[in-house]
């Protein structure tokens, strides 16, 4: 497994560290930089600006923000546009060690089969916890609040004598914030549909994040032992949202259950077993481990657990680790049954103790040899809500353009929320006839009513623009897609979503902007500075004035100057900000005609939400 770059949980980036007497260029020695880091690293070793640094890569078609994390041969780019010639950092032994025997590794005889891994989705009064409750012969459900799961549990049960691992989620949602981190964890997905109820809404978005996952579909019907059940109605619906069940001539496969009596459950294992067989699921027992962390939380006796799924290696009691940007050492390790266990393989669920803070889930879970390796690898991380490895960034409809004309994808995902079903079906048959030699467009999700953040991780996840139409987000959805980095493009008339969408797959979408007002000051006296240049002696009124920041300067109302801020001071020290209520003195950059009573203004311009 390989760990993706994280960001610190201070959200400050990592500062570069320099030795003693070491320059950032000479002619003689190249810049050395580690095999990834955060764009704002990199501008600090430049001592460039990251805008300059974000500039630069945006011309090389590649998307970034300065918590972004890029790798080495993404900072080249900068680096040889700049005419400085760079180096990437030696890893550390073990590090090095590993990369070099991976392929041995990983050679068909050192591996073995491992259980598969199975998460449990579905609309939240199907059955699934029940269902899950039945398969390993305990009363989970009658445990959970109000019958909603209260957390991601892990699960493995024998069927046959081979073990299986079971994900019970609270909600897809959970299963693809999972997802939106990176992490591949789940082989199959059980999709529990009620047989009395059928599809709905909620089931809809369970089949959506399970095809966004691309990982194969058992349909279990569940409730099969009530009055009202129909299972030819759910296959039916099932038809029409693209899952052909095999007894209807597809390739999914359906099995009808009842979490109260056991029907079928037998069968439904038995299926999962096939499936899994026919994955081939192998992983090498005999190397460092690596995982996934699934859930974390915070014990008064115990301090930081979490519930983790080793993926490879064998992960034992002793082993150090790191996991997202915090690290420590397993000091115990429990099974799903309660029982201490001395280590773990692949494809097996635990609990354990030893970190020095929690992580969060989600997170890449590695084995390191030594504490000087866990800082080096935690040093390479920059964590901040929301921030994300660039190799899983989420897209806007602008960036599709600028990637669709580099010739970068060659399909454009979309998730869909409009304010009927008729709009829904309307948007789709119009979308459907959109063609392009570039690119296409793929409708991942469709929903009635407000963008929710179930709607945000989907596209987070799979680097989609989210579409709405006649209808808004929900608060805590709009706050998620500001910090992941998700657009939401919102429309009342149909031709204009039609025409945008046409003209970013034909690479001609022009951006929106919109002016945004940092801060006003009032200027109040002037003083005569060297060379003939005026100083205006300012009250900042409101918001913070800044230095290099774009400015107008306004007299009685009218526009008299566009300039820049190139000198800011705070008594005689230069300053890089000051905020309201405070005096500083500005200086313009090529603008001298001040008059007490001007008004200057910090705006700047930044892409428009629709």
């Amino acid at each position: 497994m390989t760990t993706e770059a994280a960001v610190d949980e201070s959200g400050r980036g990592q500062r570069p560290r320099r030795d003693r007497g070491e320059k950032r260029t000479g002619p003689n020695r190249p810049l050395v930089l580690p095999s990834t880091m955060t764009v704002q690293y990199l501008a600090e070793v430049l001592n460039q600006s990251a805008i300059d640094v974000i500039k630069q890569l945006m011309r090389n078609g590649i998307m970034a923000n300065m918590n972004q994390v890029i790798d080495y041969q993404v900072a080249t780019l900068v680096t040889t546009a700049l005419g400085i010639r760079t180096s990437i950092a030696p890893e550390p032994a073990a590090a090095a060690s590993r990369t070099a025997t991976a392929s041995q590794e990983e050679a068909e005889e050192n591996l073995v089969s491992r259980p598969p891994v199975v998460v449990v989705l579905g609309h939240v009064d199907h059955g699934k916890t029940s269902l899950l409750d039945y398969i390993k012969s305990s009363r989970v459900a009658d445990r959970e609040v109000g019958g909603i799961t209260q957390h991601i549990g892990a699960y493995q049960v024998e069927v046959d004598g081979n073990p299986i691992t079971f994900l019970d989620t609270p909600g897809h949602a959970a299963f693809t914030a999972i997802r939106a981190r990176g992490a591949r964890v789940t082989d199959i997905a059980v999709l529990v549909v009620a047989a009395d109820d059928g599809i709905m809404p909620q089931t809809l978005e369970a089949i959506n994040h399970a095809k966004a996952a691309e990982v194969p579909i058992v349909v279990a019907i569940n409730k099969m032992d009530l009055p009202g059940a129909d299972p030819e109605r759910v296959k039916r619906q099932l038809s029409e949202n693209e899952l052909l069940v095999e007894d209807w001539g597809g390739d999914i496969v359906s099995v009808n259950v009842s979490a109260r009596t056991g029907e079928g459950i037998n069968d439904l294992l038995e299926n999962l077993e096939l499936v899994a067989e026919i994955a081939e699921l192998k992983a090498n027992p005999d190397k460092q481990a690596s995982g996934v962390v699934i859930e974390a939380k915070l014990d008064r006796k115990r301090g930081p657990s979490a519930t983790i799924l080793v993926t490879d290696g064998t992960l034992s009691v002793g082993d150090l680790i790191v996991a997202g940007a915090v690290s420590g050492r397993v000091r115990a390790m429990v099974d799903d049954k309660g029982k201490a266990v001395f280590s773990v393989t692949p494809g097996t669920p635990a609990e354990i103790l030893g970190f020095g803070a929690l992580p969060e889930a989600g997170d890449q879970l590695t084995v390191v040899a030594n504490e000087r390796e866990a800082r080096t690898l935690i040093g390479g991380r920059d964590r901040a809500p929301g921030s994300r490895p660039l190799q899983s960034r989420a897209l806007s409809l602008d960036e599709v353009v600028k990637q669709v004309d580099i010739g970068d994808i060659k399909e454009m995902t979309l998730v869909l929320k409009a304010d009927v079903q008729g709009s829904l079906e309307a948007i789709r048959h119009s979308l459907g006839r959109l063609v392009d030699e570039d690119a296409k467009v793929r409708v991942l999700h469709t929903g009635v009513g407000a963008v929710t953040e179930s709607d945000v991780l989907l596209a987070s996840a799979s680097e989609a623009v989210i579409i709405s139409f006649s209808v808004g987000s929900e608060p805590s959805a709009e706050r998620l897609s500001d910090r992941m980095g998700v657009e939401i493009r919102n429309y009342e008339i149909i031709y204009q979503l039609i025409d945008d969408i046409e003209l970013a797959l034909h690479g001609m979408l022009e951006p929106t902007m919109t002016e945004v007002i940092v801060g006003r000051a009032e200027i109040r006296e002037l003083f005569g500075g060297r060379r003939g240049v005026q100083i205006a002696g300012c009250r900042v009124t409101e918001g913070r004035i800044v230095r290099n920041g774009t400015v107008r300067v306004t007299r009685e109302g009218a526009n008299i100057a566009q300039s820049t801020i190139s000198s800011l001071r705070h008594f005689r020290d230069e300053v890089n900000e000051m905020n309201a209520g405070t005096e500083c003195g500005i200086i313009l950059q090529g603008f001298n005609d001040y008059k007490a009573g001007d008004i200057v203004e910090v705006y700047r311009q930044e892409r428009a939400r629709r």
